[in-house]
């Protein structure tokens, strides 16, 4: 593999923190977290197995080559399904907000939340266990008896409340080739157009992320043995997918002054009052999940803090020094110069606080010289009110890539992540190699350069929106 070139060129409040049945502190600072905590990125904060539903597992943003104009974001839950999971499968929560947040100015609060909530017509009863009684064919058909919708509204930085979309259809879970053998008809019909332009989904799909988890098995066994096994290969996810014109998302509307936004999903939940037989949610609602730039809180957060960065919100990465000390100290560099002996770069990591912190750019006054992702590269942002927070972060005025490369900027594709992040970005093998300097040094790891050796999803990839592939239908141990 050649080596890559170096790179050229609302205020709302919520609660603090959440977490049920337990307080946590957070080092260093004095933040409480009260309440009930789940996880983001496929079960990685200990708390996660306790809500799956609310689960942030991945989020995508990019400009897709069919629509120029637009940003499509993607924002996965609910890791780990298959088809035969059966007889509740995967429904969106109905007492959680699961909210899409823009930052166009840099201050690390939201100038805009995209937000879905959803709500259950359940016709079953005591009449059946089944979730259909026949062939499903279509999002009316009589045969589907648990049925989803969901309401979309725009909240901004004023205060300010608009209804997107209201009683929009969910594509129901995928149960199974007998009862769902055509999945795509009740995707199509799941779309829905936004007036102005743009559309949404919301519904199963097969899981984009693609990688080899062993990682956590002693990097790869301790000898890069435990490579090549792709662990989401046959699971489906929930999505939704937003595609919303560029100039709506710009600072001041301005994509061409103002093109860089950042981008991060979370999850709000109600707190449940359980009783036999019986939960109602009530209560103020409270951040419980959030993701903005893939496997932070995997494999830069430690275990002490994973499930208290579920519930921080971005205006606050700032003031938690744990936080700081695992981007500018981080432990993956340091375990992998001890088991397989390729020295650690130097520390502090200003490269790393530019990739997850900041955005790349020049003003960082960092060792990545380059213009590439910073809101503070907006003509019309105030420096003074900049805030370094963990976001997904997206240059929207670079063209899609007819020629892409997995590996993104660092492989000269400014496209890609940790620009935005696409679909197919090899996002494993960018971030193991952005740990250990390649994005300041502008030239791969050699020794590393084979990665986790899963470097494509198994699935095809949509050639248009929602992009993700079609949910999968078998059970992933099928012969």
């Amino acid at each position: 593999m050649a080596e890559a070139p170096p790179l050229t060129r609302r205020r709302r409040t919520r609660g603090v923190l959440a977490a049920a049945g337990a307080t946590l502190l957070i080092a260093a600072v004095d933040v409480l977290v009260p309440g009930s905590s789940v996880a983001s990125s496929h079960r990685e904060a200990p708390l996660i197995s306790a809500d799956p539903a609310v689960d942030n597992t991945d989020l995508y943003a990019f400009v897709a080559g069919d629509q120029p104009d637009f940003v499509t974001i993607i924002a996965n839950y609910y890791g780990f399904q298959e088809p035969n999971g059966g007889p509740n499968f995967y429904p969106w929560a109905t007492d959680a907000h699961y909210d899409v947040n823009i930052d166009n100015d840099g201050d690390a609060v939201p100038d805009l939340t995209y937000r879905l909530t959803f709500k259950t017509d359940d016709k079953r009863g005591t009449d059946t266990f089944l979730y259909n009684n026949g062939v499903v064919s279509s999002l009316d058909d009589e045969n589907l008896l648990f049925r989803q919708t969901y309401n979309l509204e725009q909240l901004d930085d004023g205060g300010g409340k608009k209804m997107l979309i209201k009683d929009g259809k969910v594509a129901p879970s995928i149960v199974g080739p007998a009862s769902m053998p055509y999945f795509q008809p009740l995707r199509d019909q799941a779309i829905t157009k936004l007036q102005g332009g743009g559309q949404v989904y919301a519904g199963p799909a097969d899981d984009p992320f693609f990688a080899d988890l062993r990682v956590f098995d002693l990097l790869y066994g301790a000898n890069l043995s435990e490579v090549g096994q792709d662990t989401l290969k046959g699971y489906n996810v929930n999505t939704i997918a937003l595609q919303i014109p560029k100039h709506m998302l710009a600072l001041k509307g301005d994509a061409h002054r103002n093109p860089v936004i950042g981008i991060w999903a979370d999850t709000e939940r109600q707190t449940l009052r359980l009783s036999p037989g019986a939960a109602k949610a009530e209560g103020p609602f409270v951040q419980v999940s959030r993701l903005g730039n893939p496997l932070v809180n995997e494999v830069v957060s430690s275990a002490g803090i994973k499930d208290a960065f579920n519930g921080l919100e971005p205006v606050n990465d700032g003031k938690v020094q744990a936080l700081l000390d695992r981007v500018n100290q981080p432990e993956l560099p340091k375990l992998i110069e001890a088991i397989y002996g390729i020295k650690a770069p130097a520390e502090p990591r200003a490269d790393l606080a530019e990739i997850f912190l900041t955005g790349v750019t020049t003003k960082a006054n960092g060792p990545i010289k380059a213009d590439l992702n910073s809101q503070l590269n907006n003509a019309d942002v105030d420096p003074k009110k900049f805030a370094p927070s963990e976001q997904l972060r997206l240059n929207m005025s670079i063209a899609p890539n007819p020629q892409p490369n997995r590996l993104g900027v660092l492989a000269g594709d400014t496209q890609g992540f940790p620009n935005g992040r696409r679909l197919f970005d090899d996002v494993v093998d960018i971030e193991i190699q952005a740990l250990e300097g390649a994005a300041a040094s502008g030239h791969l790891v050699k020794a590393l350069a084979a990665g986790d050796k899963v470097h494509h999803n198994d699935v095809t990839f949509a050639p248009n929106f929602p992009y993700v592939g079609l949910p999968r239908n078998k059970a992933v141990n099928t012969p």
